[in-house]
């Protein structure tokens, strides 16, 4: 009788012990989840912080302030010889006429060093305008027109964010208020930094010239990188034979999807430009470079998707009497194909935002033109961003965020094109 109650109180023991031991690991658990809930969190919070701060520095570049003035195109300044031949008119001083204009609508100014204040109100990217309208259409010469045009970015500054952001002095804000009483003064969308390149002036500076470098870029980039690195993933899944060869190879794959991106960039400076002798600062060396370092990414990504086909495709092909050939390329490639695109989207969204390695081939000058081809001087997206946050001009730390703003969306669009191309044909295997 003594033994059953010892074996009842040392059940009960264990039993107490058991259950003190499960609470704390639920307790632990719970911790664990907790910690994990608040660093999800916090990630999310300075995700949060960025974008905050990116949109309320950057929203303010997609609006311009403009003048208006009344511009007389005096066939005296703009085509004396009355020929109306397009090199006089190309060749014609407009900014005359926005300064007799400016001068018009100011005439208490007399002063030389009042005057060049008062000029400075309109942009030097004026004269272009006027040039624009001229050439399209020389019939206005000799005629008087109420144009809005491109205020300097120092009263862009002011009119969007006041005083404290902007340099102009008392008798500049004077007649800046004499115009906005007279409705001369206003805001519009900012076409000029969608369609015009890069410029010393920031209210004349556009993401056009960068735009298409980066589509050169990524051009070459996509047609060289994805048959190559889906050839090669081929090539070591299905066909080549396991030795110490391929598992070299594969080690180095690996290792290259490592390397910091700026190594392939000294590669392409001492092999493209300084070997090879290819054009510096061109998006066709810029595509080679990205490349080399999208390659590792696509193949790692191709083997995975060959991979994830069950081997009972093969074995029924090959059962049926498919060669290897026949196999591979028309039943697992196809199965494969919606994970090796992903694969490619994901790299060349990385290849896109990348710039030490464009920084190193040259592609950090200042490029006005907006290039014709894939030979042609050219910037990206990234590096326009770079050299604009390193500039001195206030006006240009909007444009800087709204570049980025620029970048992160074809980032995001292109990264949600990957997600609906796995989910659209992706096939599960039970």
């Amino acid at each position: 009788m003594s033994d059953l109650i010892k074996a009842t109180v040392k059940r009960g023991k264990v039993r107490q012990a058991v259950e003190q031991s499960l609470i704390k690991r639920r307790k632990r658990n719970r911790r664990f989840r907790m910690l994990g809930l608040a660093a999800v969190m916090l990630g999310m919070l300075f995700l949060g912080m960025m974008f905050f701060s990116i949109i309320s520095k950057g929203y303010s570049a997609f609006v311009l302030t403009e003048i208006q003035l009344e511009i007389y195109f005096d066939a005296e300044i703009v085509d004396p010889e009355g020929a109306r031949s397009p090199e006089a008119l190309a060749a014609a001083a407009y900014g005359k006429l926005v300064k007799n204009a400016l001068r018009k609508a100011f005439p208490q100014v007399k002063k030389r060093k009042e005057k060049r204040k008062l000029y400075r109100l309109v942009s030097t990217g004026a004269e272009q305008q006027l040039r624009e309208l001229v050439q399209k259409d020389p019939g206005i010469i000799g005629t008087r027109q109420k144009l809005w045009l491109t205020a300097d970015d120092d009263v862009d500054q002011y009119y969007k964010h006041g005083e404290n952001q902007s340099r102009l002095k008392a008798q500049q804000l004077a007649w800046l208020a004499q115009l906005r009483a007279r409705d001369a003064l206003r805001t519009s969308f900012n076409t000029n930094f969608f369609s015009a390149g890069d410029s010393r002036e920031p209210e004349l500076a556009g993401i056009r010239g960068a735009v298409v470098g980066s589509f050169f870029v990524i051009l070459i980039t996509l047609g060289l990188s994805l048959p190559l690195g889906v050839a090669a993933a081929i090539y070591l899944e299905e066909f080549a034979p396991r030795n110490r060869w391929t598992d070299f190879v594969e080690i180095n794959i690996n290792n290259l999807a490592a390397v910091p991106s700026i190594v392939f960039g000294l590669l392409g400076l001492a092999v493209y430009i300084n070997f090879f002798e290819l054009p510096r600062s061109a998006p066709l060396v810029g595509g080679l470079v990205l490349t080399l370092m999208t390659l590792p990414t696509i193949i790692i990504a191709s083997r995975a998707a060959l991979k994830s086909v069950p081997p009972s495709i093969r074995e029924a092909a090959l059962g049926m009497g498919a060669s290897k050939m026949q196999m591979v390329f028309h039943h697992v490639l196809p199965l494969a194909m919606p994970g090796m695109l992903t694969g490619a989207i994901i790299g060349l969204a990385q290849a896109l935002g990348e710039t030490a390695p464009l920084l190193m081939i040259g592609m950090v000058a200042f490029i006005v033109d907006v290039p014709a081809s894939i030979t042609d001087p050219a910037t990206v997206l990234p590096v326009q961003i770079y050299l604009w946050a390193d500039s001195p001009e206030r006006a240009f730390t909007e444009k800087t965020s709204a570049a980025i703003m620029v970048l992160l969306a074809f980032l995001v669009l292109m990264n949600l094109f990957a997600i609906w191309l796995r989910r659209k044909f992706e096939r599960r295997w039970d």
